[in-house]
């Protein structure tokens, strides 16, 4: 029987022959397909913030069609296959769990991320080595991560080499100070420039006091969202039992509704 990974590289296989392949399958490159990537990553993501196991499923299966994807067009150059992005990624896992696979102990998960730090640290010194260079805390953190993201990566480097706040009441006092620095530029009529990079301090702030108590501050961000887009809804909901529309109703009216949102939430109503 004819495993599914195989009928799947064999797909991409055909789609990608310029003998009968599919036209736009042939036109695509890296770069054409990489946003497609961060695409289903996401709508990986939401599948899982539903908890929707069956659309889960079937965006994981979307994702794998991705690295397949990428995987035959590197065979088409002679560069390496999926049999070999596999082969890599399961020698990685290995080499990064030697309490799994090898002889060392580990007796927590926060030990294991530790550990798993380590082994990727010593990765980077060992390249950055091999190709001349002294190696940095902050190496490896992309900068196409979004950027709540790369803001955490940053801080959680930094921080292991000691550059950190000992306490999470110093985080709000650094946000109380960004604040103020951000409504001084805004009274003093500063322009987009300027207040935009007291914004970004402001941001950069909370994404530390986010990390200080343990909460990944994207995940935060898609429950506001999703928080704000519910109780949105209700205040449409509102005024359509009304016969109106928000554009015509006022800035109170709305707020009022908003708060009757928040009050039928939480069983207030």
């Amino acid at each position: 029987m004819t495993r599914n990974i195989d009928r799947l590289l064999d797909v991409m296989a055909r789609l990608r022959n310029p003998d009968g392949g599919c036209p736009w399958d042939l036109e695509q490159t890296y770069r054409t397909i990489a946003p497609h990537t961060i695409e289903e990553a996401y709508e990986v993501a939401d599948a899982i913030e539903k908890d929707d196991k069956a659309a889960l499923r079937e965006e994981l299966g979307d994702l794998l069609f991705q690295v397949v994807y990428y995987s035959q067009m590197a065979r088409e150059e002679g560069l390496f296959d999926f049999d070999e992005v596999a082969g890599v990624i399961t020698d990685k896992m290995i080499r990064r769990h030697p309490h799994v696979f090898g002889p060392e102990e580990v007796k927590s998960s926060d030990q294991q991320t530790s550990r798993w730090e380590d082994h990727k640290a010593a990765e980077r010194a060992a390249k950055a080595a091999e190709e001349g260079r002294a190696p940095s805390a902050l190496e490896g953190v992309i900068a196409g991560l979004p950027a709540l993201t790369r803001a955490l990566k940053l801080q959680n480097r930094a921080a292991r080499v000691g550059f950190d706040w000992t306490d999470a009441r110093d985080i709000l006092d650094k946000i109380e100070e960004e604040v103020q620095e951000l409504r001084a530029e805004m009274d003093a009529g500063s322009g987009q420039e300027r207040v935009a990079d007291e914004l970004g301090d402001l941001l950069f702030a909370l994404v530390n006091l986010a990390r200080r108590m343990k909460v990944e501050p994207e995940t935060a961000l898609r429950g506001t969202n999703a928080k704000f887009e519910r109780r949105f809804h209700r205040i449409e909901a509102l005024l359509s039992a009304e016969g109106r529309k928000p554009q015509d109703a006022t800035l109170d009216e709305m707020e009022a509704m908003w708060q009757q949102a928040k009050r039928e939430e939480r069983g207030e109503a």
